[in-house]
């Protein structure tokens, strides 16, 4: 017999408009909510959204560093339940920022909507809340603590591995530990537990990482972000404004191949925790499976093409390959993951003989 609705008390004109938007801001992570059931895809969807609030205002180059730390913080305070800071004063503080209505885009669009996702949020079940308010908060202050790190340079400037490290964690190593806290809740056995946690940060890691890797050209000339390492550059005569240098690019490449080859440590604890993680209250394998082999795919681009992502022209796995991954894994087990990972890493997966060939 089952149990009460956990979606009961959500608004469902709101709830229709936070997937709406999911769709809208991330292709990749609207294939992840896609792929889940209720009320897991609910719950993950307003996880993100509140994120992708503060994720915008962090990369937002037309904002002084200092307004972006202090509208970070007043974020933080309403996220806090402790705090009586509404979302409407966020809102207020962060109208000046918004880009003109006609004008703005899907990302800005959820920016001035952060009342209405704080207020479906705040509709979620108790336990439900309490998993995804800490991990949230946590990327909010280390986003903020970055913004005023690097204040004086108008842009992020990672400058070591360990810095590189921090950021990611604060970036993606959260959202690990938020989807743990959430398919953890209720009984479950103690060392797949703490298996989990030991490997849900090194799955955030190793996507953020792969972002850092691909999106090289887009932060620097987008948002004045470089997450190359300085240290690392150094090593290869440049300094971090020659990033993109036409005259510089055999140094630049060399580094992200380095940064590649990081992401690729993480590639076995990432897989430990898809092999472990829970598949209850509509989890599912294929909704981590999906973007932990999208990542292969796009770490295998990267290597074969490394000097595209210091170009406009970039580097990404097509569609049709996207599709490929997609279809493979709603009817596949966790037994799959090791072939599929190691049939992508050596080339396009649609473009591979099946077995039925």
């Amino acid at each position: 017999m089952p149990g009460p609705d956990p979606l009961a008390d959500v608004p469902p004109e709101d709830l229709a408009w936070c997937h709406e938007a999911v769709q809208d801001v991330s292709r990749t992570f609207a294939l992840t909510v896609d792929v889940l059931e209720e009320p897991m895809d609910s719950y993950i969807c307003l996880g993100y959204l509140l994120c992708r609030v503060a994720d915008t205002v962090e990369d937002a180059s037309h904002i002084p560093p200092a307004e972006q730390a202090a509208l970070l913080r007043t974020y933080d305070a309403v996220v806090d339940p402790d705090d009586d800071t509404t979302a409407e004063e966020f809102a207020a503080e962060v109208e000046e920022w918004l880009p003109a209505e006609a004008e703005r885009n899907a990302d800005w669009a959820v920016v001035a909507s952060a009342p209405r996702i704080v207020a479906t949020f705040e509709t979620l079940p108790a336990d439900v809340r309490e998993a995804i308010t800490p991990p949230v908060r946590e990327m909010v202050d280390g986003m903020a603590d970055f913004v005023e790190r690097y204040a004086d340079d108008g842009g992020l400037r990672i400058d070591d591995k360990r810095e590189l490290e921090e950021y990611c964690y604060y970036a993606a190593g959260t959202v690990g530990n938020l989807i743990t806290n959430l398919v953890t809740r209720g009984e479950i056995d103690a060392e797949r537990e703490r298996t989990l946690y030991e490997t849900a940060e090194e799955f955030g890691l190793l996507l953020q990482l792969v972002n850092v890797s691909k999106d090289v050209y887009d932060d620097y000339s987008e948002e004045n972000n470089v997450y190359l390492p300085a240290e690392w550059l150094a090593e290869e005569g440049l300094e971090q404004d020659e990033v993109l240098d036409p005259e510089k690019r055999e140094g630049a490449t060399s580094v992200v191949r380095r940064t590649t080859d990081l992401a690729r440590s993480y590639l076995d604890d990432a897989g430990t925790y898809l092999q472990h993680v829970p598949l209850r209250d509509g989890n599912t394998l294929e909704a981590w499976a999906v973007p932990f082999l999208l990542a292969v795919g796009t770490l295998r681009e990267v290597r074969e093409h490394p000097e595209d992502v210091l170009t406009e022209s970039g580097v990404k796995v097509s569609r049709k390959e996207v599709f490929a991954v997609v279809s493979a894994m709603s009817s596949k087990g966790r037994d799959a993951l090791p072939s599929f990972r190691e049939r992508i890493a050596s080339g396009p997966f649609h473009q591979q003989p099946t077995s039925a060939d």
